[in-house]
């Protein structure tokens, strides 16, 4: 049987770049993904029985309390639903993600200060190298100077991304004319906040910069992660589920990088990890889609397989959890819509999902009062509200009888003028929401589905009544009709009551915080490495490590995290093919 240096679960963002960084040192590396590896032109493999994941599509809002009802693989029995899915496939959630990657803020690292959450092991300058390498990695299109004038990222004089940023859409460009400078009050923070459009950092080809790297410039990446001096986003609108012109990174375009020392296995659920009496890690139990059982062994086995896989994995191994942390603080970015339509063209459903926004409500001292948030300016219409434009069609036959070129004319008329304001709220870290094993059902391959307890805390409702006055305030300065209704109660799981006003939430897919980091093994499961407390050569790699998730998108964040990680596995590795030193003695002499 082969012994691998390196055995990684889950071929995502995560494994991926892990199994790249130590491949590229020659390490025997293999990499089994519970999904099919599909086919790479697809972008993402076929959903298969014997490993599902859980679909957005599985929640459904009702009158009946808890006010949701959770069907499919994720089982859930908290006050509100945790409302995000993600993808068990080769590429996983990185095949469909939005390709979005601002960094965290300095401040991120430790929100204790203000009341809530937990803080980081590491701060935001010793991950900054490896934002830096994750940047060039998956290509990321944005403006230094921009980030640092109205972010607030201290980017030194000089820096660089990859490529030119991706141009702002006709929506972006009519929100800064009209509200660029302006104030608006936060009626929870009681402060007055200026709006500014500011692009937003994308992991998808735009016009390199010659700048690039001292001037040697950057090689956009296309299919299979070829060097592609000619690939551009071409607006296609459809980057999920697919980025017909291969602009947005995917873990496929990594792989396709991949040295010949990193072995993929798909359809391999990895159902325990292996230690040995003194706990380290030795290798895994895998199960193949057929039930067939075996055992893969390596020095070093790296969880990357999801915050709620790595979660369910460590649980049905009984390992890691001598803080009683396995699994608890699951966090997500809980995301407040509100829509509208303006009194001329937006111009929606052309080039990314977002492509700007507004920075001004993530950071300072109203952290303490309510949860902050980013708000994406939404190019897509009003689709992740109230679904594809089929339903403003059938709205208009049905509520208002109208039919033929009238028909034609008013849906012209609403589509062309929709817009989305998405609000992505900070949670913070909690105990109470955790994901645990069912003590009953089982999934297809026999093993216990994982159960989830979720909750918003009253900090992130204040955080939703900012942010509903706060788009109040901007549509009026817009002239926009506010069509924000959480209705009908189906199609709203997340809807609940706050002071007195209805909100109503989508998951973001941000999973976060199941084997939270920190400083000590007594109040978490991993160290600033990624590494498990009790068990050496056990990692445990993704957002599921990240102690808060902050108001950005985390993919960039992780794979920095990754990137960093494989590092240090790297190191270990060399340490233990070191020669041992010989000391020769005299015989006789005292030892």
């Amino acid at each position: 049987m082969t012994r691998y240096d390196v055995i990684v679960v889950g071929a995502g963002v995560a494994g991926t770049l892990v199994a790249h960084r130590l491949g590229r040192h020659g390490r025997r590396v293999l990499v089994l993904e519970a999904g099919a590896a599909g086919s790479a032109e697809a972008g993402h493999g076929e959903p298969q029985p014997a490993a599902p994941g859980p679909e957005v599509t599985d929640l459904v809002g009702t009158d009946q309390a808890p006010g949701f009802r959770a069907a499919g693989y994720l089982l859930q029995n908290g006050p509100l639903p945790y409302a995000s899915g993600y993808v068990r496939a080769n590429g996983g959630t990185g095949n469909v993600w939005t390709g979005l990657t601002p960094r965290m803020l300095p401040e991120d690292f430790d929100t204790e200060p203000f009341g809530y959450g937990r803080r980081w092991p590491l701060t935001y300058d010793r991950l900054e190298p490896y934002y830096r390498a994750a940047e060039e990695e998956m290509g990321v299109a944005a403006d230094a100077a921009e980030q640092r004038a109205h972010v607030g990222l201290p980017f030194p004089d000089g820096h660089v991304f990859p490529m030119r940023p991706i141009p702002p859409t006709h929506l972006d460009r009519i929100l800064a004319a009209r509200l660029d400078g302006v104030q608006v009050k936060d009626p929870v923070a009681l402060r007055e906040v200026e709006l500014r459009v500011v692009g937003t950092p994308h992991a998808r080809n735009g016009v390199p910069d010659p700048r690039y790297d001292d001037g040697r410039g950057y090689v956009p990446r296309g299919a299979h992660g070829r060097p592609d001096p000619d690939s551009r986003c071409r607006g296609h609108a459809s980057c999920i589920p697919h980025c017909p012109s291969y602009a947005k990174y995917t873990p496929l375009k990594t792989q396709g990088t991949w040295s010949g020392s990193v072995t993929l296995r798909d359809r391999s659920v990895v159902s325990r990890v292996l230690v040995d009496g003194d706990g380290r890690a030795t290798g895994v139990e895998v199960r193949a889609h057929d039930g067939a059982v075996s055992v893969a062994h390596a020095d070093v086995v790296v969880l990357a397989a999801h915050a709620v896989e790595n979660a369910r994995l460590l649980l049905l191994s009984r390992l890691a959890d001598r803080s009683g942390q396995v699994g608890r603080n699951l966090m997500d970015h809980p995301v407040l819509l509100t829509w509208g339509l303006l009194p001329q063209s937006a111009g929606p459903y052309r080039g990314p999902g977002s492509t700007s926004g507004f920075e001004g409500f993530r950071a300072g001292p109203a952290r303490r009062r309510r949860a902050p948030f980013r708000i994406e300016i939404g190019n897509w219409g009003w689709v992740w509200a109230k679904g594809p434009v089929d339903h403003d069609v059938a709205e208009l036959i049905t509520g208002q009888g109208l039919s033929g070129s009238e028909l034609r004319r008013a849906v012209g008329d609403r589509i062309r003028r929709q817009f989305t304001l998405q609000f992505e709220m900070e949670q913070g870290a909690d105990p109470a929401n955790r994901v645990t094993l069912h003590p009953t059902e089982r999934d297809p391959l026999g093993l216990p589905r994982p159960l989830v307890t979720y909750d918003l805390a009253d900090h992130v409702k204040d955080g939703m009544a900012a942010a509903r006055a706060v788009s109040e305030q901007i549509f009026a300065l817009l002239g926009a009709e506010d069509h924000t209704d959480y209705t009908p109660v189906e199609a709203w799981p997340g809807r609940f009551e706050h002071a007195g006003r209805t909100y109503g939430y989508r998951g973001a897919g941000h999973a976060a915080g199941t084997h939270i980091m920190g400083d000590s093994p007594a109040t978490s499961v991993v160290d600033g490495w990624q590494r498990c407390w009790d068990h050496p050569g056990l990692y445990a790699v993704g957002c599921g490590s990240m102690p808060s998730v902050a108001t950005s998108n985390p993919t960039l964040t992780m794979a920095a995290l990754a990137l960093r990680s494989a590092e240090r596995i790297e190191a270990d590795l060399v340490a233990r093919d070191r020669p041992a030193s010989l000391v020769l003695r005299t015989p006789g002499a005292p030892a």
